[in-house]
């Protein structure tokens, strides 16, 4: 049977090596989308004698490059593993059959998968072969980890962050749009990791026109953390009705994704036909949050960062799928004339939406405030 729940008292030595899996497994952050990135450390007689985590989509699952560093010695050892390992045929061939093979006795489960197409069949298979699978050992650990995986797989519907810089007196820039820069670079630097992270970036076309921003992550921004360029490619998408956007705009150059959503009766002659684009039907305030959420969806996006203006992230904020608004507060007073954080356009109190603290911290001269909705749709 698939046991939910560890079979015995995990001790300090399982607790040290999911740890470490952990630890392992951040080093995939940024190159595992769509899957998730996962550790994998083998423990022989208390000696590490393999680890690994996932590489990029269509590589080596964490198991399997663990049992490559381990080889021979993966023979008799112990699996410590942050989710399920994979009992389905994908980019990969299933990572129980490996662990099997290789002879490996028992496996220690941080969280059962809930992709439909694993959700303990990955235990079930290691059992059935007599591999001992204990489950459930820093479960709350990996569900921080995969925030983004897990809702999607649980929900059908991806994690989306709101990313807004503001001054002191909640303006996020001049009345003719002006905006460059708020915050200062430490601040700036720092979303660069948000992008990172992110299997989609997403933006209106307002936003678009006032800035022509190219939504990349900058080359050399953590030095050896990440990947070059190529293994960064989320998607740069822009929710445009009227299909708006230029020809020559930052969001459509290079060799990284792109993708116009639009409504049925826009005008795409000014566009190459290389540019991707969808239709989805729209209404007096544009594009449904729903509609551009399920989307993302269907291309296996886990974690969206919405870096808009107002109107769209007020949107998404009145929708009800936001999961994070991230808000860096700058040390500066923009005016009355300014234009505001969020278009949200409330009348009564009882309508106020309340948020929940998550974090907060200094960067450079700036403020970074992580909110959560106190109740997420």
């Amino acid at each position: 049977m698939a046991g939910a729940m560890l079979s015995e008292t995990p001790n300090a030595d399982d607790h040290q090596f999911m740890a470490r899996a952990l630890r392992v497994a951040e080093r995939g952050k940024y190159w595992a989308r769509p899957n998730p990135h996962v550790g994998c450390v083998l423990v022989r007689d208390s000696i590490v004698v393999g680890e690994g985590f996932t590489q990029p989509a269509g590589g080596d699952h964490a198991e399997v490059v663990a049992l490559k560093a381990a080889g021979d010695a993966a023979r008799g050892s112990t699996a410590y593993v942050t989710l399920e390992p994979c009992a389905h045929i994908g980019r990969t061939p299933p990572c129980c059959n490996a662990l099997i093979t290789a002879g490996v006795s028992s496996v220690v489960v941080g969280l059962r998968d809930p992709n439909p197409k694993v959700d303990g069949g990955g235990i079930r298979h290691l059992q059935a072969a007599g591999v001992e699978v204990r489950e459930g050992l820093m479960a709350d650990q990996v569900e921080l980890q995969l925030p983004g995986f897990l809702q999607r797989q649980r929900c059908g519907r991806p994690r989306l962050r709101i990313k807004l810089a503001m001054s002191l007196d909640g303006r996020t820039a001049m009345a003719s749009g002006e905006s460059q820069w708020i915050t200062g670079p430490q601040a700036r630097l720092d979303v660069q990791k948000l992008r990172a992270e992110s299997c989609a970036i997403l933006t209106g076309v307002g936003t678009v026109l006032t800035d022509d921003c190219a939504l990349t992550v900058r080359d050399g921004a953590f030095g050896d953390e990440l990947l070059p360029a190529p293994q960064r490619r989320a998607l740069r998408v822009v929710a445009d009705t009227q299909l708006r956007t230029p020809a020559h705009a930052a969001v459509l150059q290079g060799d990284q994704p792109s993708l116009l959503l639009h409504g049925s009766d826009a005008d795409s002659a000014h566009l190459p036909e290389a540019v991707a684009r969808m239709v989805l039907s729209s209404g007096e305030g544009g594009i449904a949050p729903v509609e551009i959420m399920a989307v993302l969806a269907a291309r296996e996006c886990n974690e969206i960062l919405l870096e808009s203006g107002p109107a769209l992230a007020g949107a998404f904020m009145r929708s009800g799928m936001a999961d994070e608004l991230i808000v860096y507060l700058a040390p500066v007073l923009l005016g009355s004339r300014a234009r505001p954080l969020l278009d949200l356009p409330l009348d009564q109190m009882a309508e106020a939406l309340r948020l929940r603290l998550v974090d907060r911290r200094q960067i450079g001269d700036d403020h970074r405030f992580v909110f959560a909705p106190r109740s997420p749709a």
